[in-house]
Formats: structure tokens, C-alpha cells, sequence
């Protein structure tokens, strides 16, 4: 949880035209049929997490993860001839970005799920963009709060709060659990304000510096699961087939799907599939893994979304520009 991106996903867009001399390729599928099968992916995002932690711990489904994703961007690189980013004080920012971007929501949100159904973990996902816009008013003295700000923090406050059922002890969910997933949706929106302010036009592609960034994060957790976790033994053909396409699916080929969209359709247009990706988190726990659903849940679910979809269209928090074409680069959030 594409931030995905997820969020994932909020991601800011080139919207340059493309020169005269420059071959318009018209993709094979149509727009909303991407579209859907990126919504689905992120959102089962949340399943295959729940999954792969049957088998893996937490740290190793992450990096598990991080490494099919990153293999994908990097076979990309290849066909497409482009390189990785370069200089030092580049590759410095996307160390902190594969961070907040990626290895810790992501990590969080596998710890997360050990405690808490993946339904839940899909809606706190969902809450990123909140978070976004109270970073934004709080801390970036640029962005000042307006009345219409505080007010939507407020309802989505109160959403959340609905989501958990906190009148009557929060609906029986796993505390420490549900604080790791809103944490991990946090974590996006402090990774975003970072970039936006580090990473701006380094003339490198989207694609270069995305698949520089999942190449750090992969190293990150590389260095930090065999202290902290214990090492997988075997591999079960279920829980290795969900980890595989949490990260090929839903980390390498839902970035790619993601930045066609934003080019054929425009940011706006793409970043509304976040608001699908916690309703089919929620059917498919539901469906396939006999999660149980109250009332409450999908109720203040709808609260956040309609907030989020608001404010968002406000504050425009989920923009994360940098370098690349149109001198704008959206670095991959994904999923959960």
C-alpha cells in the first residue's frame, strides 16, 4: 500500500505535451481497463501481505517485496536504455526517500497485519493524504492553513475514529497494530514532503530515479531483516507466490501502469484509483480471507475518502515534483 502509492497513490505528473516530431504510441489496452487492474492490484496488496506473513516474517515479506519490484524497474531500465540516477548528493536524497516511501510504511504495514485484518490496514492506508495536509499545515511554512483545511482535518479525524469504533473501545482492534498502519500511511506523506523539496528538477527520468530509489530501499532492508528477523527456511508455494506478486505486481508493473496513466490522462484522473484500492482491500479481506466487517468500518471509510478526495484537490499535498520529462518526477510510492 501503492502509495502507492499509493499509496501509494498520490504522484504528481508531467503534463508537457509531447513535440511535434514525437511519435505518439497508443497503449494496447484502454486507459480504464489499466486503470481497474491497477485498482485491484493495490488493493489485494493488503491480501497479499496478510498472506505472505503466514510464512515470512514481517521484514522478509517487505524485502521480498522491495526485490521483485526493484528487479522489474531495473529490466525496464534496461529495454528503455536509460541509467540509473548519478552524484552523490542524489542518490543521498532517494536514501532517505526509499525510506519513508518504502522501507518503513512498507515494513509497518506487514508488522501491522501480524495483528490486524488486512481490511483495516487497506482504510488506514487510505488516510495518507490526511496526513499530507496536516504536515502541510503544521510544518511547511509555505502551505498556511485556511479555515476549509482545518476543518476537513477535523472530519477526517472524526472518520477515522469511526473506522475504529473508539466509543466503544475501538472495535476490538489490536492497538499497537492499527497505530503501525497509520503510521505507516504518515510515513508517505513526510517521504513526499522530502522529495518535493530535495529531488527537484535532477534531470533525471521518473523511471531512472524510481528505480534508483527501490534499489536503496531493497539494500536498506537487505542490511536490517537478518538482524532483526529470523531468516526463511522454506518457501510454501502460497505465501512465496503473494510475496512475488506483491512486489512484481503490485510494486514493478503497478508503477509502470501508474506513470502510462498519468501521462494519458492526467494526474487528476489517475490519483483517484486510491480512493478504490481500500474498498477492494475490504472485499477481498472480506471475500477471500473471512475477515469480519461492522458497521462502522466501511462507514467511516467513506468519511476519509470523500475528505481526502477533497482536500486533496485543495492543498494538491500528493504532488511530489522532481526531474525528469516535463521537468516532473513521481517517485513510487505503491500499494500499501
Amino acid at each position: 500500500m501503492t502509495s502507492a502509492a499509493a499509496s501509494a497513490p498520490p504522484a504528481a505528473a508531467s503534463t508537457a505535451e509531447p513535440s511535434p516530431s514525437e511519435p505518439v504510441r497508443r497503449p494496447l489496452l484502454d486507459w480504464r481497463v489499466r486503470f481497474g487492474a491497477l485498482s485491484l492490484v493495490w488493493g489485494f496488496s493488503f491480501l497479499f501481505i496478510k498472506v505472505g506473513n503466514e510464512a515470512f516474517a514481517p521484514l522478509y515479506v517487505t524485502l521480498g517485496r522491495m526485490l521483485f519490484g526493484t528487479a522489474v524497474l531495473l529490466v525496464t531500465l534496461v529495454v528503455k536504455r536509460e541509467r540509473l540516477p548519478r552524484g552523490a548528493r542524489v542518490w543521498g536524497h532517494l536514501a532517505v526517500a526509499a525510506f519513508f516511501l518504502n522501507a518503513l510504511p512498507f515494513s509497518l504495514f506487514a508488522y501491522a497485519e501480524l495483528t490486524i485484518p488486512s481490511t483495516l490496514a487497506g482504510i488506514c492506508n487510505a488516510a495518507s493524504p490526511l496526513w499530507g495536509m496536516l504536515l502541510a499545515v503544521v510544518v511547511v511554512s509555505d502551505d498556511r492553513p485556511t479555515r476549509q483545511r482545518v476543518a476537513g482535518l477535523g472530519l477526517g479525524f472524526i472518520g477515522v475514529l469511526i473506522v475504529l469504533g473508539a466509543w466503544q473501545g475501538f472495535s476490538g482492534q489490536d492497538p499497537l497494530g492499527t497505530a503501525l498502519a497509520l503510521i505507516a500511511s504518515a510515513s508517505y506523506a513526510v517521504g513526499w514532503q522530502y522529495v518535493r523539496r530535495t529531488l527537484s528538477d535532477t534531470g533525471h527520468s521518473h523511471l531512472s530515479m524510481s528505480g534508483g530509489q527501490l534499489l536503496l530501499g531493497t539494500v536498506q532492508l537487505a542490511l536490517v531483516a537478518p538482524v532483526f528477523a529470523t531468516t526463511p527456511t522454506s518457501f510454501p508455494v502460497l505465501p512465496l507466490l503473494s510475496v512475488l506478486a506483491l512486489g512484481a505486481l503490485g510494486t514493478g508493473v503497478a508503477f509502470l501502469v501508474q506513470y502510462g496513466l498519468v501521462d494519458e490522462v492526467g494526474p487528476t484522473t489517475a490519483m483517484m484509483v486510491t480512493y478504490f484500492v481500500p474498498v477492494i482491500a475490504t472485499t477481498a479481506g472480506v471475500a477471500i480471507l473471512g475477515e469480519h466487517l461492522t458497521w462502522n468500518t466501511p462507514v467511516g471509510a467513506v468519511i476519509v475518502l470523500i475528505d481526502a478526495a477533497l482536500t486533496q484537490r485543495r492543498s494538491g499535498a500528493s504532488r511530489a515534483p522532481s526531474g525528469g520529462r516535463g521537468r516532473t518526477i513521481r517517485v513510487h510510492r505503491t500499494g500499501s
